[in-house]
């Protein structure tokens, strides 16, 4: 077992021991350890009731959906997804109001009060390991000495009682492997846009299946009037005809009337002519 895989299991036994208790049960532990063992377990400092409060939490094993919540926030930030970190953003501040209160119900359980200003740094401890890597490291240790804040200074050796790691482990089998996060977002974004180009040319088919059906139907109509004026022509050209052929009698009969007027009229010139000599 190596010197910080020695410190770091006595440190998680001791931070999981009520403040009151840490610092006697500390001292006794470093006066049965090997002396280098001793010193660095000497050197451990007690938690603030708002860091103890938050390693009970990871201690119960609760703060693996906060956890799993961070994987997808920050993966959202890396591929700057607007939408998805609106959709989180309202889950993170219930999720992390939810939290402390169970945080105050755990250390209440163990006869420890927690204080409006223990409950704040509660609160911001869980949204900066929500919202940070190194910080849902540290808080992942259960080995919290002080509160962490979101966009402050990283966890250092004096946030964490034992070794600091430098990245956070997996909270649990909810947390997706973020290349396989992102594999599948962008295969749900292509199916997402596929169903889209699927779906405007489905509407456009659709469009354009109407217009075609009008534009038949309009050339039916059409066709339907060329035939009926067709049919109307050919009426009016035979009445045309049988019109032409009365005026053509009608010529002729009038000729015939002009000159038996014309004779009649000579006649009677003469006969009026003979009565005028008597």
């Amino acid at each position: 077992m190596s010197s910080d895989s020695g410190l770091d299991d006595v440190a998680a036994e001791l931070y999981a021991l009520r403040p009151d208790q840490f610092t006697a049960e500390r001292n006794a532990r470093a006066q049965t350890a090997p002396s280098a063992l001793a010193r660095a377990i000497k050197g451990l400092r007690k938690p603030t009731v708002a860091a103890w409060a938050v390693n009970l939490l990871v201690g119960a094993g609760q703060l693996d959906e906060a956890l799993a919540l961070a994987t997808a926030l920050r993966e959202a930030q890396d591929d700057l997804d607007a939408a998805e970190l609106a959709l989180l953003a309202p889950q993170r501040r219930a999720l992390v109001a939810a939290l402390a209160r169970s945080a105050v119900n755990l250390a209440q359980q163990q006869g420890v009060s927690v204080s409006p200003a223990a409950l704040a740094d509660i609160e911001k401890t869980i949204n900066a390991a929500v919202l940070d890597a190194s910080a849902a490291a540290a808080v992942s240790t259960a080995r919290l000495v002080t509160p962490l804040e979101a966009g402050g200074a990283a966890p250092s050796v004096d946030s964490v009682g034992g070794s600091l790691p430098g990245t956070a482990p997996a909270a649990s089998a909810v947390v997706d492997d973020l290349a396989e996060r992102r594999a599948r977002k962008a295969a749900e974004k292509a199916a997402r846009d596929a169903d889209r180009v699927a779906n405007e040319a489905a509407r456009a088919l659709g469009q354009i299946g109407a217009r075609r059906v009008e534009a038949r139907q309009r050339a039916d109509h059409v066709r339907e009037r060329i035939d009926d004026l067709r049919a109307d022509i050919a009426k009016r050209e035979a009445e045309a005809g049988l019109i032409a052929k009365t005026i053509e009698e009608l010529e002729h009969e009038y000729a015939a009337a002009a000159e038996t007027a014309l004779t009649s009229k000579r006649i009677a010139d003469r006969a009026r002519a003979s009565l005028d000599d008597l």
